[in-house]
């Protein structure tokens, strides 16, 4: 016969309860299952009652750790499964536990959902396509992701994208035109905005430009070629600088006017 001699608490852990069988550390339980079961001293366990008591107190274990997970932000289902994995405990355990946090309303995908949309359209300059991803990678149901990003207006995602397109406008200044405004659209694309977006943008951030502004652009990128193909000569010259300002963007009437420029020097 199995009979609990002597419950003591845990000197560092202080919901945590030792439990003596016998006269021997037997196992050790949150103070919940303590009360749950009812243990006291001299109460008779037979093993069946024993290992129930011991998963139960895994259950309740893992579910600790998860608020306590919990309690530094929100999070997705798959997020905190994933750290009761890490964790290492049982599947069954952690089906049980994802249940109590539902339950408890510690857990909510869709409230995340929004919440962790709301954050990226205040904190950061991503578009709907890169929150769209990261909440799926989070294990947002679609129907939930599409709930959440209805609040990131189309007029809001201007907004966000014309601010970007002026930010890297003035970051491109000395490219063409033409590579300016396809380095613009490229970055917007990679943050996450639609194309349609992406054209509005690019046109919303454009600034009067004047020609002493074009100019310089011009000529910074032709010293760029000149110092790289100035070792040729004549026609070779010529054509391999042509080449390369007219892949910048540039028309033949402005490379053969850089061209003379750089000649004159």
């Amino acid at each position: 016969m199995k009979v609990i001699t002597k419950i003591s608490l845990q000197q560092k852990l202080t919901d945590r309860y030792n439990i003596f069988i016998n006269e021997e550390y037997a196992f050790s339980v949150d103070e919940s299952v303590l009360i749950q079961y009812g243990l006291k001293k001299g109460m008779e366990l037979t093993d069946e009652q024993i290992d129930g008591i011991i998963r139960r107190d895994a259950v309740r274990k893992g579910l600790n750790m998860a608020i306590q997970f919990l309690s530094i932000r929100m999070r997705a289902e798959k997020e905190v499964r994933e750290f009761l994995i890490k964790k290492e405990v049982e599947s069954e355990s952690i089906e049980e536990i994802i249940h109590a946090l539902y339950r408890m309303n510690y857990l909510d995908d869709a409230e995340f959902a929004k919440a962790y949309t709301n954050t990226q359209i205040n904190a950061s300059d991503k578009g709907p396509k890169v929150i769209e991803r990261e909440l799926k990678e989070k294990g947002i149901e679609g129907s939930l992701i599409e709930e959440a990003l209805a609040k990131f207006e189309e007029g809001l995602q201007l907004e966000k994208s014309i601010k970007l397109a002026q930010k890297y406008r003035q970051k491109y200044r000395k490219e063409s035109p033409i590579i300016q405004k396809q380095k613009i659209e490229q970055t917007l694309s990679r943050k996450g905005y639609e194309w349609g977006i992406i054209q509005e943008a690019v046109a919303g951030s454009e600034e009067e430009g004047n020609e002493e502004e074009h100019l310089e652009v011009l000529m910074y990128q032709a010293a760029k070629a000149h110092r790289r193909y100035n070792k040729f000569s004549g026609g070779e010259y010529r054509q391999k600088m042509k080449q390369a300002l007219y892949r910048k963007g540039f028309s033949m009437s402005d490379i053969e006017q850089a061209i003379e420029k750089l000649q004159e020097e």
